[in-house]
């Protein structure tokens, strides 16, 4: 959860004065200056106030006995690490300071303590405030500062996870198929630059979501080099999340392959149309498809390739539906379509 200072952690303080008309002395000093105030008589509950959280504390020298002294104690230890409540006492100039300094620094060892001599200036005393509020203030953006690293470790970890998974998965099946160490070098090397380039397009499009003209351009760029293109891209502007695109550009990789060794892109003459649509009548549902013309006849396998695999499982689990593949005599072809929305970022309106 990231945490956000707001003005009401900030910009209150809780006085403590119980004789005469002290608190509402202070609490009108700095009301005059638009810093919110709560003043607290000896028989209010303290406790009650301290867990609404005040930004400072301002306790006067009468109000310090040892049943208010420890019930402070208590609310300084539950804070966070990174907070060190201001707290102003306000003496006597008879008060024993030495003495007072050094039994509160013992008692509240997580505060900031400031000591005062009554008279005070009222600019003298709203200034030191203000200023404390500030560096309340600065201990949030700390926190806030803490707290963010936190969650950037913690995504880190759970994206190294997630890649070393894919990594470790496409070692496996890509071994599973190969027939020499150099096939296995080879095709698993490729694969992995796929899976680069797709890290690549989100990192450069800065977030968790990345545009599917750009995954798929990316991915097929190599392959229409020299003016040519072999492979033709179609499809309306949508964006896709960052496991989504993923997962389409490796598909992409792998057909692209297949094409290579067996289909459309084997000879000089074949091309390759992937295109796109969206269609609003059950949904919308998106529908991508692969589509292979001009390359020699087409025969259906007698085995399932690691590619054919990994393309019908990683795209059903994607869409929610199998691929429709077809080894077709013309050309290879690859069909998928499911609902929009598990393919977009989750904070994405799909009805535009």
């Amino acid at each position: 959860m990231n945490t956000v200072a707001t003005e009401s952690e900030l910009d209150w303080v809780l006085v403590l004065a119980p004789f005469r008309k002290d608190a509402e002395y202070i609490a009108a000093s700095l009301r005059e200056q638009a810093v919110e105030v709560q003043a607290v008589k000896a028989d209010e509950d303290l406790v009650q106030h301290l867990a609404s959280s005040p930004g400072i504390i301002v306790i006067t020298h009468e109000a310090l006995s040892s049943e208010v002294v420890g019930k402070i104690a208590e609310h300084l230890a539950e804070q966070a690490g990174w907070s060190e409540v201001p707290i102003f006492i306000l003496l006597e100039r008879s008060a024993p300071v030495a003495r007072i300094r050094n039994q509160l620094q013992a008692s509240w060892p997580d505060a900031r303590l400031l000591f005062h001599t009554r008279p005070i200036a009222p600019l003298e005393f709203v200034n030191a405030i203000q200023s404390n509020l500030l560096v309340r203030m600065r201990q949030r953006q700390v926190r806030d500062s803490l707290e963010r690293e936190r969650e950037l470790r913690l995504e880190l970890n759970h994206r190294v996870k997630n890649i070393l998974a894919s990594v470790s998965s496409i070692f496996r099946m890509t071994q599973r198929g190969a027939l020499s160490v150099d096939d296995l070098a080879s095709d698993f090397t490729n694969r992995l630059q796929a899976l680069s380039n797709v890290h690549t397009a989100v990192f450069e499009a800065g977030g968790e979501e990345v545009s599917l003209s750009d995954v798929v351009g990316l991915t097929v760029s190599p392959y229409n080099s020299d003016g040519m293109s072999r492979i033709n891209v179609s499809g309306p502007e949508i964006t896709v999340s960052r496991d989504a695109g993923t997962t389409i550009a490796l598909c992409l990789h792998e057909l692209i392959t297949n094409a290579i060794k067996y289909g459309a892109l084997s000879g000089p003459g074949g091309t390759v149309e992937v295109a796109w649509t969206i269609a609003e009548a059950a949904g919308p549902n998106l529908y991508l498809n692969w589509i292979e013309a001009g390359g020699p006849p087409v025969r259906e396998p007698t085995r399932q390739g690691y590619g054919t695999r990994y393309v019908r499982s990683a795209l059903g689990s994607l869409f929610g539906s199998l691929p429709d593949i077809t080894f077709a005599a013309d050309g290879f072809r690859c069909s998928v379509s499911g609902s929009l929305s598990r393919v977009t970022p989750r904070n994405q309106d799909t009805s535009d």
